[in-house]
């Protein structure tokens, strides 16, 4: 691959996905390349990159599926999911009693483990029960993982992944080599194609918005415009759980911090005069 092949390429997945590679990626870049440029019958990287520059969806579409990352486990970290149960989702239900709609959405959602384990959470504490009409969407930018996440079939390694056992024998039955989730679970979850670059608008609005890990992925300015992007598709009252290593201080002015809940931020819809951006707060009044 020549240097100026490297160059279109990882300006191409900026473009389109808001991934940067360095200069020293060039064997990473390669390495995941490879096997899609054997499958189209490309030569190598070179000719893949020639191709791109036409109108082939399909070439484009595993472009971006090889080289974005879709890491993701059960009820990955916990500590959210703890969090989310016993402040959240009390604190919604209060608030939201009258309409008893909660949508939730997964974004970069990948195999869909993040979205299953919410809705099995939210099976467990009966909320379904109680007249209560859930919405989970999971979005990821790649097709083949969005295609496996709407299977809702996942290898033993897969739920041995931070997937408590009790669950697993409730909500799972094996078939073959595999465990299917069970239709009760994967009916509360939908999968859509979604790119955090691009608008957000027709996936609707949220109560609470989990885009965990992701932002680590993009520079500032992608941060900045993908953080506004969420927060017009957010519910004034609503919740946006980040990872561990990301936070909106000094990144975006649309949301403030959750106090006392690491990790939590409500959206900032009208900051006072002369109020410091991302400013602890307190949480809006029941209303």
């Amino acid at each position: 691959m020549t240097p100026a092949t490297y160059d279109n390429l990882r300006r191409l997945i900026f473009e389109k996905a808001g991934i940067v590679f360095g200069d020293d990626k060039v064997y990473l870049l390669e390495t995941r390349l490879n096997p899609v440029a054997r499958k189209h019958g490309l030569a190598d990287i070179d000719a893949l990159a020639a191709a791109l520059r036409g109108a082939n969806k399909p070439l484009l579409g595993d472009f971006v599926d090889a080289l974005t990352t879709n890491e993701t486990f059960f009820f990955r970290d916990t500590k959210p999911f703890d969090e989310f149960r016993q402040f959240v989702l009390p604190d919604i239900m209060a608030r939201r009693g009258a309409e008893r709609h909660l949508r939730i959405w997964s974004a970069a959602c990948s195999t869909g483990q993040e979205a299953y384990s919410l809705a099995m959470l939210l099976r467990e504490t009966g909320i379904h029960q109680q007249g209560w009409r859930i919405d989970i969407v999971g979005t990821d930018i790649s097709r083949a993982v969005l295609a496996r996440a709407q299977e809702g079939a996942f290898t033993q390694f897969e739920v041995q992944r931070g997937l408590p056992i009790q669950l697993l024998i409730k909500y799972f039955r094996q078939v073959g080599d595999r465990w299917e989730i069970a239709p009760e679970v994967k009916a509360m979850v939908q999968f859509r194609e979604g790119n955090l670059m691009g608008d957000l608008s027709a996936l609707g609005t949220f109560n609470v918005v989990f885009c965990r890990n992701v932002l680590i992925y993009f520079e500032l300015a992608q941060k900045t415009a993908i953080l506004g992007r969420i927060a017009k598709i957010m519910k004034p009252d609503g919740f946006l759980f980040l990872g561990g290593a990301e936070t909106v201080i000094g990144v975006s002015d649309k949301f403030g911090i959750v106090p006392n809940r690491r990790g939590i931020y409500h959206p900032v819809t009208a900051p006072a005069p002369g109020a410091t951006p991302n400013a602890v707060f307190s949480a809006p009044a029941r209303a």
